[in-house]
C-alpha cells in the first residue's frame, strides 16, 4: 500500500470535509486559519463564500444545513469572529438544524495566558451546541471531522463547534486519510408502537397532527401527506415549519405560532388525540405552553421524535415513539389499517383558505397607504409556487406566515429561535443552493440593518434573489409590546433609517421604492423580470402593527 504523502493539517481538514460531501463553506477570513484558506485555494469542489460579518456567515451555514440535511459549514476566527458567529449556533440548536462552526484559535503554546482574542470556546459554546471540542493533534483531524458530522446529523440535529489552534493547522501530517462519509442512522419505527398509534387514532373523535421540526425531510413530507390525506387527518405546522406539508393539501389546516387563526387554536384545544411528529412543542408553537400544556389533561398525546432525549423532556407522552421521520411517515402511509375517514381535515383546510385570503381592504381600513396583505396576494399571482421565502424576526413576517402558501420543499427559511437579521443571509444560501428557484428575502427595517451588508456577498457571488424591506421606522414587534404594556410611552423603539432603495442601488442591486398598495404589483413585476439582486423598499405605516389587525391606536385604548 502506497503511503500518503505529507500534507498540512489545514489541507487534511479540507480533504476530510470533501470526503463528507461538503461543497460550500461560508467564512469571514482570519489569520488564525490561513492554512485552511490556503488549502481551499486548490480545492475547486468546495466553494468558498466570502461574507461580510460572522453572524451572516453562520446564518448562511445554518440555512444551508436546513436545506440539505447535511451540516452547513462556517469558518471564523477567534474572539470577535466566534462571538459574532454564536448567534448562528444558537439558531441551529433551537431550530434542530445541522451546523459545524470552525474557529481558528491561538497557538497551543499560548493557551491560558489570555492571548490576543483568546476565549475558552469549549466552555463558551457548551450550552449552545451539541458538542464543542478542540483539535490539538493534527493526526486526529479525520476522527474529529467524522464525529462532528455524526453528532450534527444524528438524533435531534444541531450544531457542533470545533476549535482549531493556528499552529496545529500548519503542521505537516503524514499518513492520515479522511474517514468515509458519515450517514445518519435511520431508526425504523417499532411495529407494536405503530399498532398502538392506530389503535388510539381509531378511537379518536377529533384527532389532529402537529408536524415539522427535527429531521423533517422530503421523504417525511411526501409520505405523511399521503397518510394524512388518506384518513382526513387535519395537519398543522409547528412555528415556522409551514413547508412541512404542501399547503394545497386537502388536509392542511395552517400554522401555529404568533397570531394563529382563532379557529385553528380552538381546533387544537378541542382535539382529543394530538399526533406530534418532529416538533418539540416549543414556546412559540404552544403559545407559552398554554395552547397545549405539558400535561395536556383531556388529550392523548402521541409524540414521535428522532431523539429519545426529547421524548418526555417537557411533555408527558401517552405514546412516545423514537424513529426517523422519513421511516415513520412511510410506515404510517403504508400501514395496513382501517380507520374511519375524518371529515375534519377538509373542514380545517376550508377554514385555512378563508383565513389566508385577505379582504380587499385588510390594511387600508386602518388608513394605511400600503396594505401588506394585498402585497402578498400580488406575490402569489406573480411568483412561482415553489418560491423560497426567507425571513428573520419581526411582525412584518406575520403577513407572509398568514397569507403566503408554502408549496415547495424547502420553501420556508425562518428561525424558530426568533433571531433578527436571518433573512438576507438565508436568501444568499438559498440562491446558491437552488440557483434555478425564485428566492425572496423578507426583512423589516431593523431586521435588515442587522445583516443587510450581506447584499455585497450576494452580488459578489452572483446570487439571483428578490429582497423586500418593510420599513415602518421602528422595531415594530417591541413597539407593539411596549404600547400594550406602557401605552403612549415610546422609548428606544423608533428608528431613523436610510433610503433602502438607494442603499440597495449602492450595493449594485436593482431597486425601487414602494409607498402605496397600487405601486407594489408593477414594482414586483419589474423586479421579477430582472436578474441578480433586486430590492423593493416598502414604506409602511407603524399604525398597522401586525397581520392580526392590531393597531397602535387600538393598543393604547385597550382596557
Amino acid at each position: 500500500m502506497t503511503k500518503s504523502p505529507a500534507i498540512t493539517a489545514g489541507r487534511l481538514l479540507v480533504d476530510c470535509l470533501g470526503a463528507q460531501g461538503c461543497d460550500r463553506v461560508f467564512t469571514v477570513p482570519g489569520e488564525s486559519f490561513l492554512a485552511v484558506l490556503d488549502a481551499l485555494h486548490d480545492v475547486s469542489a468546495i466553494q468558498t463564500v466570502v461574507c461580510r460579518q460572522e453572524g451572516g456567515a453562520a446564518f448562511m451555514a445554518c440555512a444551508d444545513g436546513t436545506m440539505t440535511g447535511r451540516p452547513g459549514v462556517a469558518f471564523v476566527t477567534r474572539g470577535p469572529g466566534a462571538t459574532n458567529a454564536s448567534i448562528g449556533v444558537h439558531v441551529a440548536m433551537q431550530d434542530s438544524q445541522p451546523l459545524i462552526l470552525f474557529i481558528g484559535d491561538v497557538d497551543r503554546g499560548m493557551r491560558d495566558r489570555e492571548g490576543f482574542q483568546e476565549v475558552d470556546f469549549a466552555a463558551m459554546f457548551a450550552p449552545l451546541c451539541k458538542w464543542a471540542a478542540r483539535i490539538d493533534d493534527a493526526a486526529r483531524i479525520p476522527e474529529y471531522i467524522a464525529r462532528a458530522y455524526s453528532t450534527a446529523i444524528s438524533g435531534r440535529p444541531g450544531p457542533v463547534v470545533l476549535t482549531l489552534p493556528e499552529d496545529m493547522l500548519l503542521e505537516s501530517v503524514d499518513g492520515a486519510v479522511p474517514r468515509p462519509r458519515v450517514v445518519r442512522p435511520a431508526q425504523a419505527v417499532c411495529p407494536d408502537a405503530m399498532g398502538a398509534l392506530f389503535g388510539l387514532l381509531g378511537d379518536a373523535a377529533a384527532p389532529l397532527a402537529i408536524v415539522g421540526g427535527a429531521d423533517w425531510n422530503a421523504k417525511a413530507r411526501e409520505y405523511f401527506t399521503q397518510f394524512a390525506e388518506r384518513i382526513g387527518l387535519p395537519v398543522v405546522a409547528a412555528f415556522r415549519r409551514q413547508d412541512a406539508v404542501p399547503n394545497a393539501s386537502a388536509v392542511w389546516a395552517g400554522n401555529l405560532g404568533y397570531g394563529p387563526s382563532p379557529k385553528l387554536a380552538q381546533r387544537v384545544r378541542d382535539a382529543d388525540v394530538l399526533l406530534v411528529v418532529g416538533a418539540r412543542l416549543g414556546e412559540a408553537t404552544t403559545d407559552g405552553y398554554t395552547l397545549v400544556t405539558p400535561d395536556h389533561p383531556g388529550q392523548v398525546l402521541i409524540h414521535v421524535h428522532p431523539d429519545p432525549a426529547e421524548l418526555g423532556r417537557v411533555y408527558r407522552a401517552d405514546l412516545a415513539i423514537c424513529a426517523d421521520m422519513g421511516e415513520f411517515a412511510e410506515a404510517a402511509a403504508l400501514w395496513d389499517h382501517d380507520i374511519v375517514h375524518f371529515g375534519a381535515g377538509a373542514e380545517a383546510h376550508s377554514d385555512w383558505l378563508a383565513w389566508s385570503t385577505p379582504g380587499d381592504t385588510t390594511g387600508e381600513a386602518s388608513g394605511a397607504r400600503l396594505d401588506l396583505a394585498q402585497c402578498v396576494m400580488a406575490m402569489r399571482a406573480v411568483l412561482p409556487a415553489d418560491a423560497i421565502i426567507c425571513n428573520g424576526a419581526g411582525n412584518f413576517s406575520g403577513w407572509w406566515h398568514r397569507y403566503w402558501p408554502y408549496e415547495g420543499f424547502p420553501s420556508q427559511l425562518a428561525p424558530t429561535a426568533g433571531a433578527m437579521g436571518y433573512g438576507v443571509p438565508a436568501a444568499v444560501a438559498a440562491a446558491l443552493r437552488f440557483p434555478d428557484r425564485c428566492v425572496v428575502a423578507l426583512a423589516g427595517d431593523g431586521d435588515f440593518l442587522m445583516n443587510g451588508q450581506e447584499l455585497a456577498t450576494a452580488i459578489q457571488h452572483g446570487c439571483d434573489m428578490i429582497v423586500i424591506v418593510v420599513d415602518n421606522s421602528a422595531y415594530g414587534t417591541i413597539r407593539m409590546h411596549q404600547e400594550r404594556e406602557f401605552p403612549g410611552r415610546v422609548s428606544a423603539t423608533t428608528l431613523h433609517n436610510p433610503d433602502f432603495a438607494a442603499l440597495g442601488a449602492a450595493y449594485g442591486a436593482w431597486s425601487a421604492r414602494v409607498e402605496t398598495t397600487v405601486q407594489f404589483a408593477p414594482a414586483l413585476a419589474a423586479a421579477f423580470a430582472q436578474k441578480g439582486v433586486r430590492l423593493l423598499h416598502l414604506v409602511t405605516d407603524i399604525e398597522q402593527i401586525s397581520a392580526g389587525g392590531a393597531t397602535i391606536a387600538g393598543l393604547r385604548t385597550r382596557v
